[in-house]
């Protein structure tokens, strides 16, 4: 069983992660005020943050990455895997690739499930 999981580095990072991706580099819709208050489920905030060129060579690296390691983890015997990946707060850009990534894993033919265990603090709605 595979986790994707988003989470805020500013509320720590998760202990069971197995590994843990830092998505700060990209510009933060926390600071787009019609952004602000919706999260990376939302389509208007997916946009903003793939419409970077930098977050769509992540993604494919880190889908690269991933459709190395997991076959090799599931060899190893290993039979559960969090993947985390963070921003500041947990409510934007870590949501949109979490969700990205659940995606890929998914269509990939993996069992996975997605969790964003931040997105609802310091929500402001």
């Amino acid at each position: 069983m595979i986790t994707v999981l988003s989470f805020g580095f500013k509320y720590g990072i998760p202990h069971d992660a197995d590994l843990v991706f830092d998505v700060r580099f990209l510009p933060n819709p926390f600071y787009i005020a019609e952004l602000k208050p919706l999260t990376g489920n939302d389509v208007a905030v997916r946009d903003y943050v793939m419409d970077f060129a930098e977050a769509r060579q992540f993604l494919s690296m880190l889908n690269g990455m991933l459709e190395f390691l997991i076959p090799n983890y599931i060899k190893e015997g290993k039979n559960q895997l969090v993947i985390a990946i963070g921003c500041t707060g947990g409510r934007h850009r870590s949501v949109t690739l979490a969700n990205e990534v659940y995606a890929a894993v998914k269509k990939a033919g993996h069992s996975v499930v997605i969790a964003h265990r931040d997105i609802d603090k310091d929500s402001k709605r």
